[in-house]
């Protein structure tokens, strides 16, 4: 009926680029449908590192239950009284979890990859793995991440090693670099997809748990708020004790101002709940295809995400952002990628800007990003983000989108995100992508799209 198996540090594993998720560790706790809820309780609770159960019936494979879902369903009111005494399939049968089914001959990198194409509130689940036995397993989440960035550093040693042996063929050079640029792009948008399913999940629970509640606190209060004016208008002349707490607390005051209270709570919550849609609609981890959106929707997420960088003083001034928004359809593409090439330019646009500040007292132009969309023509939009900091010298501005080419210094760039956002509109858009630029005056660059993929 059940399996513990000890988890072995990846720290200690000798890993290798062609890794396959057989050599990662992994669990193989079982547990039977028809043991009751308060199993699940026990196992979890015996092993705090435990990712998920696989469950069976009669010994055979039938599905798996996460620790993140367990114990967001049993945290709910009455969840507890209903499936802690109950075998487990009727909780499994009322969750109804997606699984993530991989062969254990996958390599890591590629399981990675399909790992993070999941949508944001799967994120964070265990990935089961059918080994060539015939048996299952549950690999962690962060312990696939661990595994990646092993083979991650080998490909950076493997890369280092073939820029210094001048005889190694250059198609070969090539394959490793782009595996380079693969997988540290991969990493970056685990990184991000961590970080938004973490706000995402943090903020929004408690956030839909008090928004719901205000709703019922502005009814109550209201009743209560009427019954005390009945009071006073069937027994106009209280008690002098009374009297003397309704001149104390301002009763009047207090009659106008909860309800007022209340409402701007509510408004509160509704703010937070579209900063949290916000970030969902930046991130876009759950649309790895194509997709018809609206572009303006991706540049105002990517700007609420460099919020806190725009409002950084450049000599004494915020940083001005001015849209200047056309009317344009919405568009066929992968939106996801999209956005990591705004907030690469945009981010540019922000260091520039910095970079443009008086080493004395002398006077800067109030810093300012513009961003502008506009039809072309009939089959193609064009967006405009220009800034007004330091400029591109003429004989960088054709290195720009060559890989590992930068100007920042040691440690503050690796020269991949300018390259990256070409890829991504050259060639998975059939787009362009140009750079203007005057120094002292500020640089331009132009995004050019298809309204539809071919």
């Amino acid at each position: 009926m059940l399996a513990i198996h000890s988890m072995t540090n990846t720290n200690e594993l000798n890993l290798r680029l062609e890794s396959t998720l057989q050599e990662v560790p992994m669990w193989e706790v079982q547990l039977e449908l028809d043991c009751p809820g308060d199993e699940l309780i026990r196992l979890f609770s015996q092993e705090p590192l435990l990712p998920g159960i696989i469950l069976t019936k009669n010994q055979a494979f039938m599905g798996m239950l996460s620790r993140q879902k367990f114990f967001e369903n049993m945290s709910r009111p009455y969840s507890f009284g209903l499936f802690s005494r109950r075998p487990i399939e009727n909780l499994y049968n009322f969750l109804q979890p997606d699984l993530l089914v991989l062969s254990g001959k996958l390599s890591v990198v590629a399981a990675t990859e399909k790992a993070l194409q999941r949508s944001i509130n799967l994120v964070y689940e265990p990935i089961l793995v059918l080994t060539d036995t015939g048996k299952y397993g549950l690999i962690d989440f962060h312990q696939l991440l661990l595994a990646y960035s092993q083979i991650y550093a080998l490909t950076l040693n493997h890369l280092q090693f073939v820029e210094e042996q001048s005889q190694v063929a250059k198609a070969g050079f090539q394959d490793l670099q782009n595996n380079y640029t693969r997988l540290l792009q991969s990493e970056k948008m685990a990184a991000l997809g961590q970080l938004v399913a973490g706000i995402a999940h943090e903020i929004n629970n408690p956030v839909n748990f008090i928004a719901g509640n205000i709703v019922h606190a502005i009814n109550y209060t209201q009743h209560l708020l009427e019954l005390i004016s009945l009071y006073q208008q069937y027994y106009p002349a209280p008690e002098k004790t009374i009297q003397n707490t309704i001149s104390k607390i301002d009763l009047d005051y207090v009659t106008v101002d909860f309800p007022n209270l209340l409402a701007s709570m509510k408004l509160g919550c509704d703010r937070i709940q579209q900063i949290v849609q916000s970030l969902r609609n930046f991130s876009r981890l759950d649309e790895a295809e194509k997709k018809i959106v609206d572009i303006h929707e991706g540049i105002d997420s990517t700007l609420l995400i460099l919020h806190s960088r725009i409002k950084e003083e450049i000599n004494g001034e915020h940083i001005n952002v001015i849209k200047e928004y056309g009317d344009i359809p919405a568009i066929e593409c992968y939106p996801g990628l999209l956005n990591q090439v705004f907030l690469k330019i945009l981010t540019n646009a922000i260091d520039a800007l910095q970079a443009s500040q008086p080493q004395n007292s002398g006077v800067l132009t109030k810093p300012i990003i513009k961003i502008g969309t506009e039809f072309t023509d009939e089959n193609h939009i064009n967006i405009r983000i220009i800034d007004n900091g330091i400029g591109i010298p003429e004989e960088i501005q054709k290195y720009l989108f060559n890989p590992f080419f930068t100007t920042k210094p040691v440690g503050k760039g690796t020269g991949l995100g300018l390259s990256i956002s070409y890829q991504i509109v050259v060639e998975k858009h059939g787009g362009q992508l140009q750079c203007l630029s005057n120094v002292g005056k500020g640089t331009e660059f132009i995004i050019q799209v298809p309204v539809k993929l071919s």
